[in-house]
């Protein structure tokens, strides 16, 4: 089966390579594609957050990996992919939450975006508190460890 996605939306912002961390002061904007008619973000501003779901562009079909050590570290465990968030994916889709700063016309700005500048958005949806994990969320300590920078300014 052979899946064809088309972008809904672009972002735009300061960040033009990926880097794993200080991803706090980055302001995205995400502009809708021009097949999309405005209306599809009529009253998106009810809500406080959204969620992205993102194509990584820039990946290499030779860069995907199924299992490794977190950024390399070897004090890391080794992890398969669907253990981790890692970019080089057998997808490249990214996910994130955002919050929701304004909305103007066809664009939409936002923070806590990790997406780099020109990346294609595939879909956006706000986030539902009803959809969100129920009782407490359990990860391992390396992932704290992994992610101690990455939304610092």
């Amino acid at each position: 089966m052979e899946i064809n996605l088309k972008p809904v939306a672009i972002v735009r912002n300061s960040r033009k390579t990926p880097i794993d961390d200080h991803w706090e002061g980055v302001i995205s904007e995400i502009v809708l594609a021009d097949h999309i008619p405005t209306e599809a973000f009529e009253n998106i501003s009810d809500f406080s957050h959204l969620e992205i779901i993102y194509f990584f562009d820039k990946v290499k079909a030779d860069d995907l990996i199924y299992y490794g050590r977190p950024r390399g570290n070897p004090d890391y465990p080794v992890v398969g992919i669907f253990g981790q968030r890692k970019k080089d994916r057998p997808n490249s889709i990214g996910l994130c939450t955002v919050e929701l700063l304004e909305h103007k016309g066809r664009t939409i700005k936002v923070k806590y975006l990790d997406a780099i500048d020109g990346t294609p958005v595939l879909d956006i949806k706000p986030s539902f508190r009803e959809f969100q994990p129920k009782g407490e969320i359990k990860q391992p300590n390396w992932v704290s460890d992994l992610m101690k920078d990455y939304w610092k300014g």
